[in-house]
């Protein structure tokens, strides 16, 4: 017992040199299977349609997670599945930059992609746990800022600054071809930079990690009881079913995020399709700017402002407010699809206006969840609940988005998502909240 609080001691001393890190290591993956591919796919040929099907499926590990978390917490340690999972991520994310000149580019990086997408959702897990186990209580409060912001760093990285470099790159690709009758660039050549790059920063975060993270597991299972894991997923799911209010608290986790959830595949697409194809025709280097780096800020400034405002007047008063500003907001996009511009500086401020009422709207929705969770089995229960808020207000509406917004266009498309927001009016009206 005291060589185990010694331990957790001295990773509380180091902890500000893994915890950035950790949650780096989180959003790089996320981003490069959930964004980046879609702005790849696009320059690729690929539809609405096809893009956000395909890259809709490689949300499910995030959504099934759960089922096989019993396995991290059971087999060999936390510690020993982040660095693995981040080892094979960051080879996978090579893979991919050789499998993009091939005939079979598109089944080829689909099928790495779901490899990634698997291990970024364990490595997801295991980063969690270890978080909790490394840190006690207070530290764990103090640094929950700091993974948040590591975790939009990460985000900014990889789809805007990743992103920006790809178009940077596309650029001089196309005057070298130009100037020439023949290019020394390969075809994609940008987008294998891009995916070398990342396959190097997860080995690196792989090597650092694993001289970096404190050992503060004194066991190391060996043994997996695949029966006694069902008999304990079936116990959380019992506390789960069991739970007061659970047909309101349900809908409101599946689709609380619905209107959010049908935009976010389908705005990287508009804002980047050509104006023939009714949108605003951003460069490469335009979207990263403007969605991937003022975007994801103005998401990180509204989680900040909504958190601080639940915490100083409670979730029951700033529920319907902060609602509020996370369907209202989604307007900016009718008016660009009504009046498209040229203007960055328009387009900047209209996408971070939606991404900020986003984050003031999601601090809120999150809260929720941890309020719902608590009592019995609470971590177990809240990982169920936010696979179902996955699920319902990310990957169905996502994978069905593009086929919508293909055959009613762009412009209908935003007055649907408004009308969907009387669904996340509905389900709030009904949700149960404490006034505590």
């Amino acid at each position: 017992m005291n060589n185990q609080s010694s331990q957790k001691k001295s990773s509380d001393v180091w902890a500000g040199a893994w915890v950035p890190s950790l949650y780096l290591g989180e959003a790089l993956p996320f981003s490069a299977v959930m964004l980046i591919s879609v702005i790849m796919f696009k320059e690729f040929g690929l539809t609405d349609g096809q893009i956000t099907f395909y890259t809709g499926w490689l949300g499910l590990p995030w959504v099934i997670k759960p089922i096989w978390s019993p396995i991290i917490d059971n087999l060999k340690t936390k510690r020993w599945w982040i660095v693995s999972m981040q080892f094979l991520m960051g080879v996978a994310l090579a893979l991919v930059a050789f499998t993009l000149p091939t005939e079979f580019w598109l089944k080829g990086t689909l099928a790495i992609f779901m490899v990634v997408a698997f291990s970024s959702a364990t490595h997801d897990i295991s980063a969690d746990g270890f978080y909790i186990i490394a840190l006690p209580d207070k530290k764990q409060e103090l640094y929950v800022g700091v993974r948040n912001t590591f975790y939009r760093i990460g985000m900014v990285i990889g789809q805007g600054g990743l992103v920006l470099l790809a178009g940077f790159l596309q650029e001089i690709s196309h005057t070298s071809s130009t100037q020439s009758r023949c290019s020394f660039l390969l075809p994609h050549f940008e987008w294998m930079v891009v995916f070398v790059i990342l396959g190097v920063l997860m080995l690196l975060l792989a090597l650092y990690h694993a001289f970096i993270l404190p050992k503060v597991e004194t066991v190391v299972h060996d043994r997996f009881d695949f029966m006694e894991q069902m008999r304990e997923f079936g116990r959380t799911l019992k506390v789960f079913v069991t739970k007061p209010h659970l047909i309101s608290a349900l809908c409101f986790i599946l689709l609380f995020r619905l209107p959010e959830g049908l935009l976010t595949k389908i705005v990287p697409l508009f804002l980047t399709r050509s104006a023939a194809e009714g949108g605003l025709a951003m460069s490469d280097v335009d979207f990263g700017l403007i969605y991937g780096t003022l975007g994801v800020i103005g998401l990180l400034l509204g989680g900040i402002v909504g958190g601080w405002a639940v915490s100083k007047w409670g979730l029951k008063k700033c529920l319907w407010p902060l609602v509020l500003c996370i369907t209202l907001p989604d307007i900016v996009y009718v008016y660009l699809s009504y009046f498209p511009t040229t203007d960055l500086w328009l387009a900047g401020v209209c996408v971070c206006v939606e991404q900020i009422g986003y984050g003031l709207g999601f601090a809120a929705y999150t809260l929720f969840l941890v309020t719902f969770s608590r009592g019995e089995r609470s971590t177990a229960v809240f990982s169920i609940c936010t696979a179902g808020q996955y699920l319902g207000g990310v990957m169905i509406p996502g994978m069905v988005s593009g086929l919508i917004s293909e055959n009613i266009g762009y412009q209908n498309f935003f007055w649907l998502v408004m009308a969907f927001c009387l669904v996340t009016f509905t389900v709030t009206a009904f949700v149960k909240i404490k006034e505590n």
